[in-house]
């Protein structure tokens, strides 16, 4: 028999329901059983009674979790404290999987073979979302590959093999719990150590996006963080030669960036990619000054 516990950290969001119900809804093949970890990552256990209502309306157990407060790491870590399945696999509460999404993971999975695999999340927009967001798709989450190996990826939609060694002891870091960026150093972290990281092109799930995320400020400062994050935890960090090769080639991509806006200054969709995208190479380029990743959650 092989166990999944799928894992939800949540705060203060009535979608989790959704979520829920979408796990409960799976359909797992023969030989899997699936189990859902809620933490609850308010002052408050403010989530516990919905979680009780629901888990008397469903099938699939649930274990509600106190994990305060306002770090998403403190969740996430408890939802790994708390876990006993063969895999893991986490989902946001604002999300909702199709039935298909925990057995695609899984096949991609024992295909590679793979301890760690990723899926994509998918943005919902509202009708009144700028055109120029909805063209280039800001808020979806697609992993990637970089130079065709996979180092790192999101929890958003993710499998881990929890009970592997390379695996079962490590944590998310809290000093990251509230800037984000926490599950990207976490997984740079397994692929150093020798984890093997895939991606499903098949295992998709769906997110509607806030409203208050709909801008360009919002936007812009969550690929300046992303920037850091990257720059960071990437290899490049290890030496002072490496840390100078990584500045000067951002802010090669920044002048390439500025170049690309001034030319599509007309077209906004493709101006503001350029203008986020220097922003990134920027945050980049801080990291190797031990920049201060600004706090975006709690």
């Amino acid at each position: 028999m092989t166990t999944i516990d799928v894992c939800i950290c949540t705060f203060r969001r009535a979608s989790i329901a959704h979520a829920i119900t979408s796990i409960d809804a799976q359909d797992t093949p023969p030989g899997v059983s699936i189990s859902i970890i809620v933490a609850d990552n308010d002052e408050t256990p403010s989530a516990k009674d919905l979680i009780d209502t629901l888990a008397s309306d469903i099938d699939t157990p649930i274990t509600y979790v106190h994990a305060p407060a306002r770090n998403i790491s403190i969740a996430r870590n408890a939802c790994l404290d708390t876990a006993k399945g063969d895999w893991v696999a986490f989902l946001d509460d604002d999300e909702v999987a199709p039935p298909n999404w925990l057995s695609d993971l899984l096949a991609r999975a024992q295909q590679g073979p793979f301890n760690v695999v990723f899926g994509t999340a998918r943005a919902q927009y509202d009708a009144g979302t700028p055109a120029w967001i909805i063209a280039q798709d800001y808020h979806s989450n697609v992993p990637e590959t970089r130079g065709g190996v996979v180092q790192t990826g999101h929890t958003c939609n993710a499998m881990i093999e929890r009970a592997h060694p390379l695996i079962v002891n490590e944590r998310f870091r809290l000093d990251k719990g509230r800037t984000g960026g926490e599950d990207t150093e976490f997984f740079f972290r397994l692929w150093r150590k020798g984890a093997k990281l895939g991606i499903s092109d098949k295992a998709t799930v769906y997110e509607p996006v806030d409203p208050k995320r709909l801008s360009f400020k919002w936007i812009m400062t969550r690929k300046y963080r992303s920037g850091i994050s990257y720059g960071r935890h990437s290899e490049a960090q290890y030496t002072l030669l490496a840390r100078a090769k990584l500045f000067s080639l951002a802010i090669a991509k920044i002048a390439y960036c500025a170049l690309a806006a001034l030319v599509t200054l007309p077209m906004p969709s493709q101006r503001n990619f350029w203008i986020l995208r220097a922003g990134f190479h920027a945050g980049v380029a801080s990291s190797t000054f031990n920049a201060r990743e600004q706090e975006l959650y709690g």
